[in-house]
């Protein structure tokens, strides 16, 4: 299947918007005036010829309830990939758009090289889920389990997920066996959102299998994220699905992921409960990070002394001081002393971090030689030194 073999569509009600974006297409596009139009044209002709079409849904859809009927056929249509245009992005529509699972959303008035250049990619990948060729499958690791970190965070805000997902990018270019990161956060997760991913599978499918769950079937529900090789496990896409997770289940899915991943990372939510417990009982090491400021200081000391009340050995406790360079007249010394706990790793603030996550793209390959990148590079280098497992070229 190659990307010259994919139709293309515009969707919108306005029509002059309708006609300017179906311009920047060029001349094969086809144009309609709503959701329903398309499909009722794609159903009752052979026009597609059984071929995937990228949609483009304009500016009236993503102001209309359900993405003016962009969210059901995207989840009706696994032959298309629909790729959105706002006239004004927020991380809210975002985030609800690429949980629906538009591939891609794009602000209006969007430029004709960057338009084209993300119709390219949606095709390419239904070209690449329609081959019929399985993936290879990955080798499990010789008798030794793959290393797990848990970064954890007793208080929302703390950077929890950013160090969790740049921790995890940097690990995957530097290890040849895989590396999985697994949003725990089964509520509110945000790791597919932060990698700019419309995952097809969550955490909950291998959950609705769990007694006949094998590396194979695993390994086919895992997200890549191509520009790192990352392989994500997200969180269900509804936050009702939480309910379903036991600890035993997730338990069950995490060893199966060590039997052939050098490195597990698990990003769990902001509180203790019976799973995140069971996560932080298995995990080599745990990252627990600070933000510099006294509410924060506040949850993470009794954070560590609820640790302390479970038994978790205070040797795989690691601190992480996010933003540790904020004004906020606290220094590292004071925050050290309040804790008892030695900073093993210090992340300062940078303006990037945030452009990085509403770009979707993890600092550490965004802004690579800006100071929070190097941080969490040095992050990584307690898990597999840069000088020793050398950096893979990136993907």
């Amino acid at each position: 299947m190659t990307v010259t073999s994919t139709r293309i569509a515009v969707v919108e009600a306005d029509p002059a918007a309708r006609s300017r974006l179906a311009m920047q297409l060029g001349d094969q596009v086809a144009d309609y005036r709503s959701v329903e139009a398309f499909s009722s044209s794609s159903s009752s002709s052979s026009s597609l010829d059984g071929r995937p079409t990228v949609v483009v849904l304009g500016p009236s859809c993503a102001v209309a309830p359900g993405l003016g009927g962009g969210e059901d056929l995207i989840h009706q249509r696994r032959d298309v990939g629909a790729i959105l245009i706002a006239e004004e992005l927020t991380t809210d529509l975002f985030q609800r758009a690429l949980r629906t699972g538009v591939r891609d959303v794009l602000a209006a008035p969007v430029d004709t090289a960057q338009l084209n250049e993300a119709v390219h990619r949606v095709a390419s990948s239904l070209g690449a889920a329609a081959a019929p060729a399985a993936p290879d499958p990955v080798e499990p690791l010789d008798g030794e389990l793959g290393r797990m970190i848990t970064v954890f965070s007793p208080k929302g805000g703390a950077g929890k997920s950013t160090v969790a997902t740049n921790l995890a990018v940097s690990l995957a270019l530097r290890s040849e066996k895989p590396v999985v990161l697994v949003d725990a956060d089964f509520q509110f997760g945000d790791v597919a959102v932060m990698l700019k991913l419309a995952p097809k599978h969550t955490i909950v499918d291998a959950l609705g299998a769990i007694d006949r769950l094998d590396v194979g079937m695993v390994q086919n529900l895992l997200a890549t994220h191509p520009p790192s090789g990352l392989r994500v496990l997200p969180a269900p896409l509804e936050p009702a699905y939480s309910d379903r997770i036991t600890p035993s289940d997730l338990t069950a899915v995490l060893g199966v992921l060590r039997t052939f991943c050098a490195f597990v990372v698990v990003d769990t939510p902001s509180y203790f409960d019976d799973k995140v417990i069971s996560i932080i009982d298995q995990t080599d090491d745990l990252l627990l990070v600070a933000g510099m400021d006294i509410p924060n200081i506040k949850n993470v000391k009794i954070g560590l002394q609820t640790m302390r009340l479970l038994g978790t050995p205070m040797s795989k406790v690691h601190l992480v001081l996010n933003r540790s360079n904020s004004k906020v007249r606290l220094d590292v010394s004071e925050v050290e002393r309040t804790l008892q706990v030695k900073a093993e790793s210090l992340i300062p603030s940078d303006v990037v971090v945030p452009q990085s996550v509403n770009r979707g793209t993890p600092v550490v390959l965004e802004s690579p030689k800006s100071g929070v990148a190097r941080a969490l590079e040095a992050l990584a280098d307690r898990f597999a030194p840069a000088a020793v497992s050398g950096r893979k070229k990136r993907r």
